[in-house]
């Protein structure tokens, strides 16, 4: 690898472009997670809880299965365009046109042909957002081998990336959401989703393209394929090689629990917001900006405090903070320690709260993308093989299927509580909303704290780093 491709040039149009890019996933990211696709389909086009449930999960597992055929298919892409940026380009346009299309379902379809149109979108407009995000990702250990550039490498993805979905959110809720004579409830307003989702999908058309561009010219500087052929049984050798592996299986591992609990806590998020705390969609749409310092501030973070105390040890204590100020609230209102909805603290309080978050999962966030990038070096030295595409896409697979399963099991308790659909502010009784934050705290609690004792497993360090760096370079 040469220098200009080892991160020390990697300044101005590459570097910013490169983290462009997480637009695209940051803004499809966003529309498919779970609280607004279940909010569109459960209280908009009136599908099941449980078949919104489904429809999820199915697509995610579809999604997860196909990962590691296309990140293995991107370590053995040879060629003028190198392994990664074939698949970037070829992404672009359908995933834009299929985003589109998923936020404009016919008006007269209904019952299992809704729910398989819903379906084969989502499972369409996945794959091609993976086609894009997993060879970008995997970009990331060729474009820096330094061990702290590479978390300001992910830290300005990230940025751009949760702030892109978030503007997009905030967008949605104050402009396309907002109440009129016929729709008192806002978010009810389906012709608002459709007008967003055009919107949306050009945004990930333009990323894509400027971030592809953008890394363009760094091409001849990157790894090259191996020469030796793909197919499943590489598939299942790479995979077997990485399971030996203990940082990798502590990391996998993690992320099973953590996405089952960030599955439930979206597909519960916007009946939170709305009934729980009794916010409108415009009010709960500008709260996300003064999220936007917290982002920022958590992506210049990052790196300092990973160095500071290590990556490990960083992503442990801030994942830890972030999980007891997301359920303090919470836990407060049933003891009267939180103030009731519509009182004039309630906002503030809820803003300052989740501004801690932000910033707390952002830096966690930064950090663990960053130890997976050091974790394709050690890889690579136990296995002699460069494999980032199938190590990233291994990233993705069991976090997809389990925030699916997360998905499913709050939309299977949305229907354990008796919530009605499309139910208007202040109709909902008192003991379902009640039903619902019970249901809310021990679940999440468990799961994440589970998630943050597995990462003491993890092993590597800097010197870890180095020493095999040093072999890789020798």
């Amino acid at each position: 690898m040469t220098e200009a491709a080892s991160g020390e040039r990697l300044t101005g149009r590459a570097f910013y472009g490169y983290g462009l890019g997480s637009v695209a996933s940051g803004v499809a990211g966003q529309a498919l997670s779970t609280s607004i696709i279940s909010q569109f389909l459960f209280l908009v086009v009136g599908m099941p809880a449980l078949l919104v449930g489904a429809a999820i999960v199915i697509s995610q597992v579809i999604d997860a299965v196909v990962d590691p055929i296309l990140g293995l298919w991107s370590d053995r892409t040879g060629g003028r365009l190198g392994r990664r940026h074939p698949f970037m380009y070829a992404s672009a346009i359908p995933c834009a046109i299929a985003f589109y299309a998923l936020w404009h379902p016919p008006t007269g379809l209904g019952g299992t042909a809704l729910f398989a149109y819903m379906l084969a979108l989502m499972v369409i407009v996945r794959l091609f957002t993976a086609m894009y995000e997993i060879p970008s990702t995997a970009l990331a250990p060729e474009l820096s081998t330094d061990y702290h550039q590479r978390t300001r490498l992910f830290a300005v993805r990230t940025y751009f990336g949760t702030i892109a979905g978030g503007l997009m959110l905030v967008l949605l809720n104050v402009v396309f959401l907002r109440h009129d004579a016929r729709h008192p409830l806002g978010v009810l307003n389906r012709a608002g989703y459709s007008e967003w989702g055009a919107i949306a999908g050009g945004l990930i058309l333009v990323s894509i393209l400027w971030s592809s561009w953008s890394t363009h010219k760094l091409i001849p500087t990157l790894t090259k394929p191996p020469a030796r052929g793909g197919g499943l049984g590489a598939i299942v050798a790479g995979i077997v090689g990485m399971l030996r592996n203990p940082s990798f299986v502590a990391l996998m591992a993690s992320g099973l629990a953590s996405s089952i609990a960030g599955g439930v806590a979206a597909a519960l998020a916007p009946y939170m917001t709305l009934y729980f705390w009794g916010l409108s969609p415009q009010v709960a749409g500008l709260m996300l900006l003064a999220y936007g310092p917290a982002v920022y501030i958590g992506a210049v973070l990052a790196r300092r405090v990973a160095t500071r105390f290590g990556k490990k040890q960083a992503r442990i204590g801030l994942s830890a903070a972030s999980l007891i100020a997301a359920l303090a609230p919470v836990a407060l209102r049933p003891v009267g320690l939180m103030p009731a909805n519509g009182s004039p603290w309630l906002i503030p309080i809820l803003i300052s709260v989740t501004s801690l978050v932000v910033a707390f999962e952002v830096m966690a966030g930064v950090i663990l993308a960053s130890m997976f990038a050091d974790l394709a070096d050690d890889n690579a030295v136990r296995t002699g093989a460069r494999a980032e595409g199938l190590m990233f896409a291994l990233n993705g697979l069991i976090p997809k299927i389990s925030t699916g399963l997360g998905a499913f099991g709050g939309s299977a308790l949305i229907a354990m509580v008796g919530f009605p659909a499309k139910a208007q502010q202040g109709t909902v009784a008192p003991g379902i909303l009640h039903a619902l934050g019970v249901a809310y705290l021990p679940v999440l609690a468990v799961l994440y704290a589970i998630s943050i004792a597995i990462i003491v497993f993890y092993r590597i360090d800097h010197a870890t780093h180095e020493a095999n760096m040093a072999q890789l370079a020798g």
